[in-house]
């Protein structure tokens, strides 16, 4: 089959199971997800077996460590997707959801209701676990989703599609609100989001140059962040043992993430006592230092250290060189805080914490989508909300307007 007709038949499934979609209750719903839940943990031993080869064959091919570390479906990694499927459950519905309620002197009352987007379509790289979490969330809020996974880890996303459809099909409902692409034909990327009718809107989850490719080919709306280029700005009334542990978390707990830290910005004032500090630090974690690295994505032990003068400089390089994803002030100052806080422009700021917080899950969503920073419609982590659009409906009794 044509990978254009093979979309155009995936779409027209995916349309069909999102009108179905449409009529379960929430309790539906949430037998699904536990259904899939328990689906997952039964075909444990066979997903491992795709994953593990799967990495065998990326650690073969050179595949650069960063995603490879993202491809491993650890032991943990395995119970936390599971897990976060059954978290699911508990977290409200949003479909339907009364936003707002007005009454007009014409007589008509409008409520601005949550409803689904329909058919979403997500393209991811590397992390099998992407497949679990977005599909889960999908189905919560009534959506059918089509995935297409990089080739690395279309073992792994087999295993787990076919444990999925299992799950969906023991609970009643359709299994084909749930599709995996199986070819890793590009072109298949480009004519999901060119699915105009069929496809209502599409996520990337991977690097810069597949997101680039996508929108540039894109007939459909797209969410999106382009990188994660993410600041540490250490103010010279920081607390220093607080500030080298916030670092410490934010550059060195999950380095491949694109909430970990790419950037350390230090006050100058602070700079002979703190960058000293620093690289007895990254001495010790195995951090390479950097001088000249503004606006790198490295996703690896690396860092970019700069001096500033002061928080206004801090805030004016952070919005020059980052790409509002997550940036952190550490500081006991409280009014140089909330200026960082209200000027730098990004989809996440922090006050002493790490800037890893940016995550779904964290966040009390769940899983999460993505993590979107343009200004339209949904911005940081996406979870049950963000998944909805909405729709206006207007009771009346005979109204009409004079």
């Amino acid at each position: 089959m044509e990978v254009q007709e093979l979309i155009h038949e995936m779409g027209v499934k995916a349309r069909a199971a999102a009108g179905a979609m449409r009529a379960f209750s929430t309790e539906r719903k949430n037998e699904a997800l536990l259904a899939i839940a328990d689906a997952l943990e039964a075909a444990k031993p066979q997903i491992d077996a795709a994953n593990a080869e799967d990495v065998a064959a990326a650690k073969a091919n050179g595949l650069a460590p960063a995603m490879v570390d993202r491809l491993t479906l650890t032991d943990a990694r395995f119970k936390s997707m599971v897990d976060g499927v059954r978290y699911i459950v508990e977290l409200p519905d949003p479909v339907g959801e009364a936003i707002w309620t007005r009454e007009r002197p014409s007589g008509i009352t409008i409520t601005k209701v949550r409803e689904p987007f329909g058919v979403i379509a997500v393209v991811f790289e590397s992390r099998p676990n992407v497949f679990v979490d977005t599909a889960a969330l999908c189905l919560k809020t009534s959506n059918a989703i089509i995935l297409r996974g990089g080739k690395e880890a279309l073992r792994s996303n087999l295993a787990l599609n076919e444990a999925v459809r299992a799950g969906l099909l023991k609970a009643g409902l359709p299994a084909d609100a749930v599709q995996l692409v199986g070819t890793t034909d590009h072109a298949a990327v480009a004519e999901l989001v060119r699915s105009v009718g069929l496809v209502d809107v599409a996520i990337p989850r991977g690097g810069e140059r597949l997101i680039r490719a996508m929108c540039e080919a894109a007939l459909i709306p797209v969410l999106k962040h382009y990188k994660g280029v993410c600041h540490v700005y250490v103010d010279d009334k920081a607390n220093l043992p607080m500030a080298l542990s916030i670092l410490d978390n934010s550059k060195v707990q999950r380095p491949s993430a694109c909430n970990a830290a790419e950037t350390l910005l230090v006050h100058e004032k602070l700079a002979p006592v703190f960058l000293p500090m620093v690289r007895a630090w990254a001495a010790d974690k195995g951090v390479t230092l950097h001088d000249d690295g503004a606006g790198v994505e490295y996703l690896s032990l690396d860092l970019n250290v700069a001096t500033v003068p002061d928080v206004d400089a801090a805030i004016a390089y952070v919005n020059a060189n980052g790409s509002h994803h997550s940036d952190a002030i550490v500081t006991d100052d409280a009014e140089r805080a909330a200026k960082f806080l209200r000027d730098v422009d990004s989809a996440a700021v922090y006050h002493n914490a790490s800037t890893r917080f940016t995550d779904g899950a964290e966040f009390g969503m769940g899983a999460e989508i993505g993590i979107s920073t343009d200004k339209l419609h949904a911005r940081g982590p996406m979870g049950l909300e963000e998944l909805t659009t909405y729709k206006y409906v207007v009771r009346g009794d005979g109204a009409i307007r004079g």
